[in-house]
């Protein structure tokens, strides 16, 4: 698995769901649900996740459609 974005804006978490699911990219939201730990005050980001298989997939697709800044930076691929 490879971590796509992270970030606490539910609107950009929500866009990028929507496109890789529009793109049969099978992906993940982690820690949704830590806001009620935190007390609802939105300070933990949201990560999103896909198989490494279709992790160059899923960025093309987020740099297509302007978000490529959003992108978490690519690990090694030693």
């Amino acid at each position: 698995m490879e971590e796509l974005i992270r970030s606490n804006d539910l609107v950009l978490i929500a866009t990028v769901e929507a496109l890789l699911t529009g793109a049969g990219i099978v992906h993940y939201v982690l820690d949704q649900h830590m806001s009620t730990l935190e007390g609802s005050l939105g300070m933990l980001p949201r990560r999103v996740i896909v198989d490494s298989d279709q992790a160059i997939k899923a960025r093309r697709l987020m740099v297509d459609a302007e978000l490529g800044h959003e992108l978490r930076p690519e690990p090694s691929r030693g």
